[in-house]
């Protein structure tokens, strides 16, 4: 159920351009047709500002996103995503049917709790020298699970022709896997499904390489 009410502000993204969980947030706005600011968070200048006092009075865990919306601030991406699609008009993000909604959370909640947390930055850093096969083994063990799950609940889309909370986050992944070296042609059904999704408005105009915190040498 969409609840309807007059927003004062524009949402406040707290984010980091390269941050996948942040993409995610910015996936879900254009997809809804939601203007917004942001408000760059370096996750590695000056040591972390996401590890400062005034940004962990924003958001205990330190961690990005955080969004300032309706008068209250919420973190965690999926919580953000689910709470937007509530609460706003346009595009649904989540399926009216119960199974099919249930293979929305089943696929996000692989993505979001199964492989992103093993790989982030945090838990690279304390891993330390072996930071970069540490990452690969997590997202190719995450991949090999995702895929057979996407070959059964796939269309045009992860879960059938209707775009979801499943594909905000499926494509931040695969940006990560191939940043850190991961073959995506192992897995032909998240290959083809990012393909489609990355010729769409919203995951282009979202994209890490053209956001204002984005440094030069990155931008396309």
């Amino acid at each position: 159920m969409r609840v309807g009410f007059v927003c004062l502000a524009k949402p406040l993204l707290h984010g980091y351009f390269r941050s996948s969980c942040s993409w995610r947030i910015r996936i879900a706005f254009a997809l809804k047709g939601i203007e917004y600011d942001q408000v760059p968070v370096n996750l590695i200048k000056d040591g972390g500002q996401q590890l400062t006092e005034k940004y962990k009075a924003l958001n205990p865990m330190q961690q990005v996103p955080a969004v300032e919306i309706d008068g209250i601030t919420i973190s965690q991406s999926l919580a953000i995503i689910q709470y937007i699609d509530e609460t706003r008009p346009g595009l649904p993000l989540l399926p009216a049917d119960p199974k099919k909604r249930a293979q929305v959370r089943m696929i996000s909640d692989v993505i979001a709790s199964g492989i992103q947390p093993l790989q982030n930055l945090h838990v690279l850093n304390k891993v330390g020298a072996e930071k970069l096969q540490w990452a690969q083994y997590f997202i190719e063990r995450g991949l090999q699970a995702l895929e057979p799950i996407l070959k059964q609940t796939a269309g045009k889309y992860c879960v059938g022709n209707e775009i979801s909370m499943a594909d905000i986050c499926l494509v931040p992944q695969v940006y990560n896997a191939e940043r850190f070296k991961v073959d995506v042609g192992c897995y032909p059904t998240i290959k083809r499904l990012n393909q489609t999704l990355l010729e769409m408005e919203a995951f282009q105009a979202s994209h890490p390489t053209c956001q204002p915190d984005t440094p030069e040498e990155m931008r396309v």
